[in-house]
């Protein structure tokens, strides 16, 4: 029987592209998501219950988030020194643990807690997972198993408000966070376990601060230091868009019950709706990152969301409203890849989960900050007002930080 050795070929370019351990990291992602993808599409549902004003609503947003953010950094450093396997775990499982705790909760100041633990804990993933998928992934192709990666992120936030949705309209909210919670807990376990059969094999390193091999995958392209100048300009523009852009799609779902009317199960839906652009936005992002530059895309991006956000309420049609989530979550995702191919390549390989933590850091502690900001534009003002003044903030630094990175040229 012949084999065809132009399917060999293309096999194994395939496999260049996306290695199986890039495949089993977005597996990953989309486990340690499972719960963190609930708080803003039910929203409405907590809100309700607890009967909450806007500020107290960002609360919940903010209790995950503010901790979330802060959490990158310890863990980005422990990732780089003893390495990730085991920040891996609590990422995962841990994370898995506190998402039920939230499902069993009483009370408002209850809720809040299991949601900072939850933060805490979730720290640990997003340093790790990328400088891991660094040493297995050629840097040509790097954009794109970034955003493969990216992908199981965005299809756990888009397929866990939809089961959430469904599940709360008939049993309550509480029940999507406990019956998510289970299978994230037992992956967490599978994961570690596999990650810890790979490396007795020799086919993984999970510490971030053992040097790749001569000649291997992970050698082929390194920096002997950090232009810190460069790298802070750029760690503002990707963490600033991403900040503002979460911190106003929280209230997304409160929009669109109070001012166009909408049911709280559709609102959650529209959620989805954001996120499922990341199941085709990722790659792409990936994809121009790897053929004309990371820095353009991230600058690309980072340009349209400001208008976006302007124009979110003035035209007044949810219709309008819908299609600018879809530019919003697009530009978000294809950011992403984006940006960790950038941290990568311009980072020695010891320091890459310390400098991915400080890029988490700003995105997450950003949106956990500027989330209770908006909510009170809303008490005092109202939606549009909050949405302006979010949109004219990113445009100004977005336009600050590309002059800037557009001069000279870098590793980018």
């Amino acid at each position: 029987m012949s084999v065809n050795p132009g399917a060999l070929t293309g096999l194994a370019r395939l496999k260049a592209f996306f290695p199986g351990i890039v495949i089993l990291f977005a597996l990953a992602h989309l486990a340690h998501h499972l719960v963190t993808a609930l708080p803003i599409p039910l929203l409405p549902f907590i809100r309700n219950e607890f009967n909450l004003d806007y500020t107290q609503a960002s609360l919940v947003v903010s209790a995950f988030s503010i901790p979330y953010g802060f959490s990158q950094l310890p863990a980005g450093w422990l990732a780089d020194r003893f390495g990730s396997r085991r920040l891996l775990l609590i990422g995962i499982s841990g994370v898995a643990l506190t998402g039920l705790a939230v499902g069993l909760s009483t009370s408002y100041t209850m809720l809040l807690l299991a949601l900072f633990l939850m933060g805490a804990l979730g720290g640990g993933y997003h340093p790790s997972a990328p400088a891991a998928i660094s040493k297995v992934t050629e840097p040509s192709h790097r954009g794109r198993a970034f955003g493969l990666h990216m992908v199981g992120g965005s299809a756990s936030y888009f397929l866990a408000p939809l089961f959430a949705a469904a599940l709360a309209a008939v049993w309550g909210w509480r029940m999507s966070f406990i019956s998510l919670a289970v299978p994230g807990f037992f992956f967490g376990v599978m994961f570690f376990a596999i990650l810890g059969r790979r490396e007795r094999k020799g086919s993984l390193n999970t510490r971030a601060d053992t040097p790749s091999p001569a000649g291997s995958v992970g050698a082929m392209e390194d920096v002997d230091k950090i232009d810190w100048v460069r790298m802070s300009t750029f760690l503002v523009l990707t963490s600033v868009t991403a900040a503002f852009v979460l911190a106003v799609v929280a209230f997304i779902p409160l929009y669109l019950v109070d001012i166009h009317g909408y049911a709280e199960h559709n609102a959650a839906l529209a959620i989805a709706l954001f996120y499922s652009t990341g199941l085709w936005a990722a790659i792409v992002g990936g994809y121009l990152s790897d053929r004309i530059g990371r820095v353009r895309v991230v600058i690309g991006f980072a340009l349209l969301s400001g208008p976006a956000l302007i124009i979110l309420d003035l035209v007044g049609s949810a219709f309008v409203v819908l299609a600018l989530l879809l530019l919003l979550g697009a530009g978000m995702y294809a950011r992403a890849p984006a940006s960790e191919s950038y941290v990568v390549a311009n980072t020695p390989t010891g320091k890459r989960s310390s400098v991915l933590g400080l890029y988490y850091f700003g995105a997450m502690e950003g949106s956990g900050v500027l989330a209770p900001v908006v909510g009170f534009l809303i008490d005092r003002f109202s939606f549009a007002t909050a949405f302006v003044v979010s949109g004219i903030g990113l445009l100004l630094i977005s336009v600050v930080c590309a002059m800037l990175l557009m001069r000279g040229p870098s590793k980018d």
